[in-house]
Order: structure tokens, then sequence, then C-alpha cells
């Protein structure tokens, strides 16, 4: 079967992927599982958090955006991100100017969140066009606390920081500028390009934690919003019910994507957060996050029946949650002729 650009489809996972997972140890709390953005183990009285996570499809801040998605996993269990390593991978004719900026922004990324680079790999690869980076961050659970994706109950509400399609919002207006500039407002394409400054979730989802009454965090990356939340409802095992009308999608994201005909829950969406809360503490954590200026709202609720993924549109029809087989940032960058 020929596999589509992004992520791994779930099927293939769970029949390949994680039937492989080398030697069993004791001390691994939580391993590879469908929907959850890290791992978690125990080492002596510590409580490990990491996640790996690379970075393919963007130019622009590729190295900013390697720190923040990675440290946004980590943060997604309730627990500050502290450690960051990557392997950069550079095409052919690289010059050292490629990895003086790279490297000048993981920096600036890392020390705006207080995070530790403690090591990595850089080379010139033969066959890439493009740098790529995988990074890998790491965090220390205190007091042993933390959530995980898979932790929501039927009846937990669903709650959304910022909105759909911030970081592909962000990497349109840079790499497909060309394209767009004739056919968008130039004020709107430049506020655009700045969406990569709300990428992080890091303070979304520790205030958040430390409210109090979240059962689950995820931050919805390759498949956006539509499916960051089928990846929590698999990672829960539950079914899930969305208001349309509840999800904000900013103008420029909708500009963008009404140009480019791609859908905007489709769209790759670090930069929001997806947190199951208990009921009775789901206003609080929202005006919580409110208070500190992170736009939030209720966009709907879990539901028993696995089964049941729906979407109530904006006219009060109801159908299925798309599933997305791929995310809609490369369909994006094909009709605007970027070269991936």
């Amino acid at each position: 079967m020929k596999l589509a650009k992004g992520k791994i489809p779930a099927e293939t996972l769970k029949r390949i992927v994680f039937r492989r997972l080398g030697a069993k140890r004791n001390e691994v709390l939580l391993g590879p599982a469908l929907g959850e953005d890290g791992s978690v183990v125990k080492i002596g009285k510590e409580i490990l958090v990491s996640s790996m996570d690379p970075i393919t499809g963007a130019l622009e801040r590729i190295g900013w955006l390697a720190v923040n998605i990675n440290a946004n996993d980590v943060a997604t269990f309730g627990v500050p991100p502290i450690f960051f390593s990557s392997c950069i991978l550079l095409p052919e004719n690289s010059t050292e100017d490629i990895v003086d900026k790279i490297t000048s922004q993981i920096n600036e990324a890392a020390k705006n969140l207080d995070i530790a680079v403690i090591g990595g790999h850089t080379e010139v690869t033969p066959g890439l066009d493009r740098p790529v980076i995988i990074g890998y961050a790491m965090g220390i659970a205190k007091d042993g606390r933390y959530v995980t994706s898979g932790g929501a109950h039927a009846g937990d509400k669903l709650i959304l920081t910022k909105g759909a399609g911030v970081e592909g919002t962000a990497i349109l207006a840079s790499e497909a500028y060309n394209h767009l500039k004739e056919r968008i407002d130039e004020d709107l394409l430049q506020s655009a390009m700045k969406f990569y400054d709300n990428i992080s979730v890091v303070k979304d989802a520790i205030l958040a934690f430390n409210i109090g009454g979240v059962t689950a965090m995820h931050d919805p990356t390759e498949g956006g919003v539509a499916g960051g939340i089928h990846e929590m409802a698999d990672a829960s095992g539950l079914g899930v019910k969305i208001l349309e009308e509840r999800i904000a999608v900013a103008r420029e994201t909708y500009e963008i994507c009404r140009l480019l005909n791609i859908d905007p829950l489709q769209l790759i969406g670090s930069g929001a957060l997806l947190i199951s809360a208990n009921p009775e503490m789901a206003d609080e954590i929202v005006e919580g996050l409110k208070k500190e200026g992170i736009r939030a709202e209720v966009i709907g609720e879990f539901l028993e029946n696995p089964q049941e993924r729906l979407l109530v549109r904006e006219n009060g029809r109801v159908e299925e949650l798309v599933r997305p087989v791929s995310d809609h940032l490369w369909i994006a960058l094909e009709r605007s002729g970027v070269k991936l």
C-alpha cells in the first residue's frame, strides 16, 4: 500500500510498528500508543516524559519550530519541558550560514522556554532538497503527576485554545507567499506569517493542568484539529461530538484556506491545545486561560460509544467528523507550486 504524505495511518501503526517495540522494560509507564504525544518512563524516583517530532514541511523558522513543537508534546502531559536535543540534516551545497540560522533559532526558542539544549547531531545528507530537523524534548513530572492523551472520560468537556490551523497558516503564508501575494491582502498575509509566534502551547498546558480538572491533553499537529480530536478519542477509547460554531478560525486562516480550497480543520494545528476536562471544572479552566490572554472555548464533549465521532455543522446538520488521510498542508503546498 502506497502511503500518503505525513503521518503513517493508525492501522499501519497497529499492524506493523506497534508490534516491534524491542524488549519489555518495567520502567516504561507509557510507550507507543495511538494518539499519545510521547512516552513516560520511571527512572529511580523520577518520572521522565519525552517526545520526538520532525520538522519537514517548513523552511521559515525551522529551528524555532523544532524546539516548540517538541516542547508542546511534553507540555501536553502537564509537564514543563526542560531539555532538548536535535538531529539536523542539511541538503548538499549547504553553507555555514544555514547552520548559523538554524542553531540561532533553536537557541532563541529554547531560552524563551527555559530549556537547555543538551546535545544532538548535524550533517549534510545526500538526497535532501531542504533541511530536516528531528527534535527530542524531555521534562520531569513534579511529584510524579501527569496526564496523557488517553485519560478522557465520557461526559468530559473538550476545550480548544487559540483555534484551527495556527501552524499551517504561518507555513503557507511564508512558503507559498509568491502564490498568495497577488490573491490576498498584504497586511493579512504579513499577519499570517506572525502566527509562528503563537506556536507554543506550553503556557496553555501548564496553566490548565495547574487549575485542576484536566483529564487529558493533546496538541493537534499533522491532521489539524480534526485529526487531533480523533487521536485523543482513539487514545481514550471514546466517541466525541463537536460543535463547528465553537471552533475558532482566524480570518487569516480562513482566507488562505479558502483561496487554496483546503479545510482549516485538517490543516496542521500546532499552537492550539485540546483539553479534556471534568464538566464541573471546564468553565473555570476556560476562564483561567482567558485571564492570561489565551483564547479558549468548550467545543464539544466526549461520548461513550467510540464509533460516534460527530460534527454538528453551524446549520445544525450532523455528520461524521472527518478523519484526515493526509494533512491539508501538503495539498496546499502542491497547489501553490511549492517544491517539496
